[in-house]
């Protein structure tokens, strides 16, 4: 379903993501002119693995899992693309087909540029070149981070780190429980195990042992993280 404009909060979600902020004025205001809004209900496609790259995208509001199928046909999820992030323009670079599935996750909000008009905007901006080899270069420095992690790191730790991220990606504030913040996006343990490389039952476990020591809760809508400054001293030790 498409609707032709962005909410006051689905704006400011894309004007304050921390890339797209540091671009000029000028940049910014015609990558809006061209972009166009189409908004998804949950576990609907978005693209498909082996589409052909169309669009460049963002998003908006929600959340855009990235997956892949395994060989015995299990769906993997690899990321969750966060309010704010840009991504599909690897494959209108390179001009192959695109290399995983990405779904809705929840009620989800993208906006997105036409390959053409992304190529007409690169024409008019050299300053777009130098912006997304930026952006690249952090994706890589974050991947290298993540092979890091899975190698050298425990599943605490590698936990630790990931709620820690959801925290600044997806956080509420509690307003009865000053320190307390909810964690936005739902993910069931089966979900978070995979961002992890680990088992259900394994992250299972840990997470019980934080709940354990008072540093999360577990509630059937979600986490609640209680403790971040204990979540960031399990990273530290084990660094």
């Amino acid at each position: 379903m498409d609707d032709p404009i962005l909410t006051i909060d689905e704006r400011e979600a894309i004007n304050s993501g921390r890339w797209f902020s540091s671009l000029s004025p000028s940049l910014r205001h015609d990558i809006l002119r061209c972009a166009y809004v189409k908004r998804h209900k949950d576990g609907s496609l978005i693209a498909a693995r082996g589409d052909p790259p169309e669009e460049w995208v963002a998003c908006a509001k929600g959340a855009v899992r990235v997956s892949s199928t395994s060989i015995s046909g299990k769906q993997i999820t690899l990321t969750y693309v966060e309010p704010g992030i840009w991504f599909g323009d690897v494959s209108i670079f390179d001009g192959d087909r695109r290399t995983h599935d990405a779904y809705a996750h929840g009620d989800t909000t993208t906006l997105c540029v036409a390959k053409a008009d992304f190529k007409k905007i690169l024409d008019t901006h050299v300053e777009l070149y130098d912006a997304l080899l930026r952006l690249h270069a952090r994706r890589i420095r974050q991947l290298y981070g993540l092979v890091e992690d899975l190698n050298t790191l425990p599943l605490r730790a590698r936990l630790a780190k990931q709620l820690l991220h959801l925290v600044r990606s997806y956080g509420i504030p509690s307003l009865a429980h000053g320190d307390e913040v909810r964690i936005g996006l739902q993910l069931a343990q089966e979900e978070l195990a995979q961002l992890l490389g680990a088992s259900r039952q394994r992250v299972n476990q840990e997470l019980k042992a934080m709940e354990r020591e008072d540093t999360i809760r577990i509630e059937p809508g979600g986490l609640v993280v209680r403790d971040r400054s204990a979540l960031m001293r399990i990273t530290e030790m084990e660094h």
